[in-house]
């Protein structure tokens, strides 16, 4: 991921989804604790600048690693950028933030996140229908 001071949170957001598809980042004013969300109040509007998120930031290029955990990534994005940032997996429909599963890795959470969107094509069951013996 590239990082520089005149993108916003949209193009970050927009990079992670390329490599992440069924994941997606959010951007806040404040920290979040291990294994706690984040508070929509907290949000930071997508056309918000970096370098007005963190006006001393360096501009460099991140390789994000899809075996690193949901934690290892936000602690990163905290320490190298100062960025408080939560994760949100797809569940059909919804997007979770990923707080009770911190531990997993990006990778394990995207996968998740798609088979969640799949639609499986089972015949209903007729449980009046079984044997005896």
């Amino acid at each position: 991921m590239e990082f520089k001071k005149t993108f916003n949170i949209h193009n970050i957001k927009e990079q992670f989804s390329e490599q992440f598809p069924f994941l997606k980042i959010e951007f806040y004013t404040n920290e979040h604790k291990k294994e706690e969300g984040s508070s929509i109040t907290d949000q930071l509007n997508e056309a918000t600048l970096l370098s007005e998120i963190n006006p001393g930031m360096i501009e460099t290029e991140v390789m994000v690693d899809p075996d690193m955990t949901v934690a290892s990534f936000e602690k990163l994005m905290r320490e190298k950028f100062d960025f408080n940032v939560q994760v949100f997996r797809k569940s059909n429909d919804l997007w979770l933030q990923t707080s009770a599963t911190d531990n997993w890795t990006l990778d394990k959470q995207n996968g998740k996140g798609g088979r969640s969107t799949l639609d499986y094509d089972i015949d209903p069951v007729n449980i009046s229908d079984f044997d005896l013996d």
